[in-house]
Order: C-alpha cells, then structure tokens, then sequence
C-alpha cells in the first residue's frame, strides 16, 4: 500500500479523498493556486505544494507541475479527483514515466473511453447500442448544418473531449446550430483542450441513468448498481439518486451486465461510470443507448456509497496498489435510498446566472463529512469551502454536496428538505432555495423524471417554492410574533416617557403583497379567522429558529431583517414580510414609492465574468432576442440578447475584459 499520495485537484473531492486516505494511514499532499491557498483542503493535507495562478491551464492542467510536485514530496501515486487531468491518457503515461502510479484506470481505456467520438465507435462495434448520430470529423458550420438537417431535429452538439455539462448545446432548428456550433467548439477547447464536436440525435422524453462500475487488475469487474441523473440544468446534473425509480431489476441487470462488457472490451480497472439515456417514453425499458463513459470518479459518487457501503474512493487506491477486489457481484446489494443535491454559486432567482464572492456566512446542518458514507443521522455533506472563503470565477461553482440518505425515497426527499432549510449561506447567490423546492414537488416525488424536468416545470423562471394558504397563514403568524418580540425588547429600554408602553396584540401583515390580519394568543394566533396553532422559539439577535406547527410538522427558519421588512425562509421559499400594528395599516396606503431607474436600453452584464465576443457594433441595429455580447463565467458561456429593438449607440466594454456584475456593455437608443 501507498505511504503518500497525491491530489490532483481542488475544492471537494480533494477533501474527500484526504479523508479517506487519512483512514488508511496514507499521508497527502495537495496542489494549490493562488486563488486556493487559503482553502480546506490545503489545511487538510499532510503537504501542499503551490503550482501556479488562479488559471486551470495555468495551473491544475499542467502535468509537469503536477509530477514536480510528486518529485518535491515523494509521493508515489496520484489521485485525479474528477475534471481537471482525470481523462487525460497523456497524463497517465507521464507518470508512469516517472514511476508514479495513477489511481484510476490505464491509460489505454482513458484513451478509448475518453473521446466522445472514438468511444461511440467502440461501442458500435462491441455491439453496445448507441444514439443515431455524426461521430466523423466536422469541417465547418455549414458541414454541421448539413449533418444536423440530415439527422433531424432536434438535435445535440456536444464537444468530444467535453464532461460536466460544458461544451453541450441542444438545437431545434437551424438557426441553433449557426448560433451554437462555434460556442460549443470554444467551450470545448478552453475547458478540455479539444476543439472536435459530434452532433447525435436528441432522445426525446429522455432519463439520464448511470451504471457504476469497479474493476480490479486481476480481470473483474462488477456494476455498483445505477444512478439517476436526469434533474440537470443546462445538460449539468442537479440532483442525482440511487437508485433509479424507474429501472427494474431486470433493466438493472441488463444494463450492468452490457457496462461490464464494454468496461472489459476496454481492459478497465478502477471506478468508472458509463452514462445511459433512456427512453422515458418507452415503459419497456429496452430503450437504453450508450452517451460515453466517464474514466474517473463521479461527483455523484457518494448515493452509490451509501446504498452499497462501499467506499469507493478507498476501492480506488486498492486497486492502484495491486490488490484484488474483495466484493462480488453477489455482495452488491441495494440498502435503502440516497438522494445527491448540489449546491451551487448561482442565483435561480435571476436565470441561475453564476454568482461570485465571500461566504460571509456559510453554516451546514451536520459537520463535514467524516467518514460515515451515510453521514451523521442519514445526512452527509462534502464540501471544500469555509466561511470566510472565496467563490472565484475560475472554477466550477460547487459550493457543496448534500447527501441524504433514507430507508425509502420519500424518506431521503424529506431529510433533503430539513436539512436545506439548515443550511446558511450569505455572500452570494445560490440554489438552496429551488433544491428544495425540487425535493416538494409533487412530479419529482411521482418519479416521472425526464432531462427537461426543469425546463418544463419552471419554463419562466424560479420564484420560490410552491406555497398555500395554510402555510401563507403561518408565516404572517409567525411575522406578527417576532415583530412582537422585537418591539418588546425595544420598549424595555430605560428612560422612556412614563415608562415602556404595552405592544399590541392586534397587527396588520402584508406577506408577498397581501395583507392578513393577525390576533396573537398563547400557543396560537388567529389569522383572517383562522385559527394557527404553534410556538416558534426565534429571539433577538437570532438568524436562524424553529417554528412548530399542530400536528408536530417542523419549520427551519432562516430570520434576516431588512427593514420595515422581514425575509423569513422556509422550505425553499423566501417571505417578505411586513408587520404593523392593526392601527397604523391604515397609513401605509401614503407613503411614496421609490421608482427604479429605466435600465432597458443598458446591456448590463448580469455576473461577474469575461467578456469573450461582440456581436455587434456602434450604429448598428439590432432587434429583439439578437444576440449582442457572450461572457464566460465559471467556464460556461453566457449568450447576452437584446430585450428591445434599437439601434447600437455607445459600446463601454472591450473583449478580453473583466467585468463585475452589472457593468454596461453597451447602450441603445
């Protein structure tokens, strides 16, 4: 067994890995940028070694760096983590130059799998079945128009060496391709260092489900079971649980038995994955194609762990080590279920534009990971990030894993719930809100998911989890009573006139721009003549409280004051709330609004990020929905769009700058 490893990589997986390492008796090194060194998983490390700017291909994509760094601290193996140079065949040689193992696989099922183009062809002829599509070499846009008529629409455009959602573009028509083909070649090249891009047909009513494979050097390899990853956003997954509620045991052995087939056509050891789309529409489940196979661990890892009890992380660094496998297939067994949320730096309240910054507060509902592949009372959390640290615009933006896991599906689905409504996060935009908004929603909870969940659900935007009228009730109720309990903290200051005055009972609460009328009693409060039964325990000073309602139904509480206003939030919704003693409502009707500014003729950059193209000049016109700028965040591409026809009057950014959010690109007239 290794006595020190290496980590190629960043953020969490990085803790991950040192963590189990460390279980293992196996000292760790990291590499850090600049934009890192402050971060978790350098302090973790027994070493760490810093490799360069905040760039990745100045940075965390340089081999040679990476293996210097092994040379400094005399690590013998390296473990990839997922991204960065986890697929990268040259890598792999490179090491093994220098007598320097990979954990992961050879170099030659990287090289195969690896490429999007190569490994269709591969599976085509191992007889795997595949999506009907172009996996040639494209010359230009018009070839790719060509190719795309010829397949129909719609279609998808994906960059060969891409993962990770980047480098994908989904087309309609051909106007999508003449718009996306060029921006899919640049992701691809800028993320992965590849330009190619295939074009195959989009599966309608499609269901992304992975199978998870391991494989020892010694010739076996088994399938851990199946994911389901179909909640995405942007071809990136969102949600993932195993298992799948819609696969069958027979599906389940149909598919594991054809990935270990072409896992072993491919002489594969180590974790990998191998991605399928499945035809929702088809209740048979026959419907299954071949997407790619990921030769490296996936960031949705940990809901296999804890249905299987395998860690596979530590699997990994077996089998880099020479041993053999000490599981079966039979030993592979399903335990309960596990449901994977990912939080992200963006802001569903605003498109889920990238968003950057200080964690000025970041709390979870459970320590970080320790060890236990179910966490802390079914309740796991993987995260690289400290409050007080920085969001940056050169990395991906996970902020966190949140794993729960339950002896049926709706169990796991409510932990999510409750433990999202611990989580605290200040500083910048993020998900939590609509995770859990996906974990209540009543097609989520069916299980007829397919990879346009979103898109369908939320076709114009997220605007905060679904609500009632019980539960509109309960948060003017519990509005009244912490207007109540601040007004009465005040009153108790010394000094006053005739000494402090009775707060009133009686209030006025305008929730989300409707006014209830509220009557607060002992353990109770009347609310538009209904009766709310309850206590909630928040007190000043407090961010964070406990409401609980008849029946024993429990609200985590998140408590800003932003006066005259409270926000509360609760299960993915966010209330405004404004509460005035009954006999003052009467004046809120004369108080003068403040109107915002007219921005509709700025194009403002709406995140902070690069400025990769214009499109347009001055003095040109331009109409509605034309595209004008495209800015790179996080290292996705943003197409930026005309809200109104005009003509082009000032252009106030050049490409190639940085720009913070809401920067005027330009301005129209």
């Amino acid at each position: 067994m290794f006595s020190k490893i290496l980590i190629a990589n960043r953020g969490e997986i990085a803790c991950r890995v040192i963590k189990t390492a460390r279980r293992m008796g196996i000292a760790t090194v990291a590499v850090y940028s600049d934009a890192d060194a402050r971060a978790p998983f350098v302090q973790m490390a027994h070493e760490a070694v810093h490799i360069g700017p905040p760039p990745a291909n100045e940075s965390y994509l340089l081999a040679d760096k990476i293996i210097a760094a092994c040379k400094q601290t005399g690590a013998e193996a390296v473990h990839p983590g997922y991204g960065f140079l986890s697929e990268r065949a040259s890598f792999v040689e490179a090491l093994e130059a220098e007598d320097i193992a990979f954990i992961g696989p050879p170099a030659g099922a990287i090289a195969a799998m690896g490429d999007k183009i190569e490994s269709k062809k591969l599976a085509r002829e191992a007889g795997v079945n595949v999506v009907p599509g172009f996996v040639g070499e494209i010359r230009d846009t018009e070839h790719a128009v060509e190719i795309a008529n010829d397949i129909g629409y719609p279609v998808m455009m994906k960059a060969s060496a891409g993962g990770g959602g980047k480098g994908m573009r989904l087309a309609y028509s051909e106007k999508d391709v003449r718009e996306g083909f060029e921006a899919t070649k640049r992701e691809g090249l800028n993320s992965f260092g590849d330009d190619r891009v295939f074009i195959e047909k989009f599966i309608e009513d499609p269901r992304h489900i992975e199978i998870q494979v391991l494989g020892d050097k010694h010739g076996t390899v088994l399938y851990l079971n199946e994911r389901e990853c179909s909640i995405q956003r942007r071809h990136q997954k969102v949600v993932e649980e195993a298992p799948s509620p819609f696969v069958t045991p027979e599906m389940r052995r149909k598919m594991g038995e054809q990935c270990v087939a072409l896992a072993k056509a491919v002489d594969y050891h180590s974790a990998g994955t191998v991605e399928l789309i499945v035809s929702g529409a088809d209740p048979t489940g026959e419907s299954f194609y071949f997407l790619e196979m990921n030769t490296r661990l996936q960031v949705e890892h940990p809901v296999t762990e804890a249905i299987t009890g395998v860690d596979l992380v530590e699997q990994m660094i077996r089998v880099a080590a020479g041993e053999k496998l000490a599981l079966t297939q039979a030993d592979i067994g399903i335990d309960g279920w596990a449901i994977e949320n990912r939080i992200y730096a963006e802001d569903p309240y605003r498109g889920f534009l990238p968003s950057t910054g200080r964690l000025v507060r970041y709390s979870t509902p459970v320590p970080a990971w320790d060890g236990n592949l179910r966490g802390v009372d079914g309740v796991r959390v993987d995260s690289g990030v400290a409050e007080g640290g920085e969001v940056s615009i050169f990395y991906d933006p996970m902020i966190a894993k949140l794993v729960t896991w339950g002896k049926t599906r709706d169990e796991a689905a409510d932990l999510q719930i409750a433990a999202l409504d611990k989580v605290e996060l200040e500083g910048l935009g993020h998900n939590v809100d609509f995770l859990s908004a996906l974990m209540q929603h009543p097609r989520f909870r069916s299980g007829e998911l397919t990879t346009g969940f979103i898109a369908e659900e939320y076709p114009d935007g997220f605007e905060g989890a679904a609500t009632s009228d019980d539960r509109t009730r309960t948060i003017a109720a519990i509005a009244a009573g912490i207007e109540f309990t601040h007004q009465a903290r005040q009153r108790q200051i010394s000094g006053q006139l005739d000494g402090p005055l009775p707060v009133t009972s009686e209030w006025m609460v305008r929730v989300d721009g409707v006014d209830h009328t509220v009557t607060l009693g002992d353990g109770h409060a009347l609310v538009d003549e209904h009766t709310v039964e309850g206590t909630c325990d928040w007190m000043p000073g407090m961010r964070t409280a406990t409401a609980t309602q008849a029946g024993g139904e429990v609200l985590g509480l998140k408590v800003t004051r932003q006066r005259p206003h409270w926000l509360i939030n609760t299960h993915g919704r966010t209330y405004t709330a404004h509460a005035l003693p009954a006999r003052l409502a009467p004046l809120v009707s004369h108080m003068i609004e403040k109107v915002p500014p007219d921005t509709s003729k700025m194009l403002l950059c709406p995140m902070p990020g690069l400025l990769v193209a214009l499109h347009v000049a001055e003095g040109e016109a331009v109409e509605a929905g034309q595209p004008l700028a495209t800015v790179e965040a996080m290292k996705m591409e943003n197409i930026l769009r005309a809200e109104k026809a005009g003509t082009v009057a000032t252009i106030n950014a050049a490409e190639g700058e940085t720009l913070v959010v809401d920067a005027v690109i330009l301005e129209l007239e």
